[in-house]
């Protein structure tokens, strides 16, 4: 198992967690008998094979000598054990006065993607917007915030959408409905500026953006808005986030969650025009708002 020199915190934490789940998978053992091992709560040994709690030295050697691991395998899960315990401040700290734990853990499972997918209904999604629409949503959604914290979430959303650009890029997927494109957020102009944005976003290779039309009837209904991140190229999506009325995020982890919101994204996308057919209804709604 080779180990990537810059891995993150979060990300060593949820490799060695996965390999910890694997070597507990090959032994035999359910979490209660590994806790007993340890002298410790089943649901701290969930919690370290989730990626959710960092693994303390002690435990760590217990894992390894319950699960017989030695030589070059434990020397790498050693070196992600530190790497997990690792205290390294992330862009988005500076901003913890207008950053809840909520968007502060999706802000983290999105820096450590490879993929990711997102779903809205009437809304465009943040990594695909311009600073003007930003601002508008924010400044709706987030009303009983002043002016100098809806600019310091704008900043942050401006900030989020560097991953589309750097040299191993996010892989974006992104399906919304015909609404999201007709509700003029912010007014004309700012509508205008924001579909000429989706027409050039949409070249980027790493960006898919579907839309899916109102003749689509039924086909474009959904739960609501989420997004969903995986952490391996072809792999299932390892997190989802769904968002509620109150414009917050909440963390859903359960493999089942995941791969029901995968599929239901899967049905969304299928049912998106194809991409010329976008380009044309972007230009088309643009023309109608000049």
């Amino acid at each position: 198992m080779a180990v990537v020199a810059n891995v993150s915190p979060l990300a060593a934490r949820r490799r060695l967690g996965a390999e910890l789940r694997r070597l507990r998978d090959g032994a035999a053992l359910t979490a209660e008998e590994v806790g007993a091992h340890l002298n410790c709560h089943n649901s701290k040994v969930s919690r370290i094979e989730l990626g959710k709690r960092a693994c303390a030295p002690a435990d760590f050697e217990g894992f390894m000598n319950l699960y017989e691991v030695t030589g070059e395998q434990r020397d790498d899960l050693a070196d992600l054990m530190r790497r997990g315990r690792q205290r390294i401040p992330p862009w988005w700290s500076v901003y913890g006065d207008v950053i809840s734990a909520n968007y502060a853990e999706f802000l983290a499972y999105e820096a450590e993607a490879v993929r990711g997918s997102e779903f809205q209904s009437l809304l465009i999604p943040g990594l695909l917007q311009t600073e003007e629409y930003a601002h508008a949503v924010t400044a709706r959604g987030y009303a009983l915030l002043g002016p100098d914290q809806v600019e310091s979430l704008v900043e942050v959303r401006m900030r989020r959408q560097e991953r589309l650009h750097e040299s191993d890029p996010l892989v974006l997927e992104a399906t919304v409905t015909e609404a999201a494109l007709r509700l003029q957020i912010g007014g004309p102009s700012v509508m205008r500026a924001q579909l000429r944005r989706l027409q050039e976003v949409v070249a980027l290779p790493n960006v898919t953006f579907g839309v899916i039309p109102f003749e689509a009837g039924e086909r474009a209904v959904s739960t609501g808005a989420f997004s969903l991140f995986a952490t391996d190229k072809d792999g299932e999506p390892d997190v989802a986030f769904t968002e509620s009325a109150e414009a917050t995020t909440t963390l859903r982890d359960d493999p089942r969650v995941t791969r029901r919101l995968s599929r239901v994204f899967k049905r969304l996308s299928d049912a998106a025009l194809p991409l010329h057919a976008t380009l044309e209804l972007l230009q088309r709604i643009e023309s109608e708002l000049t």
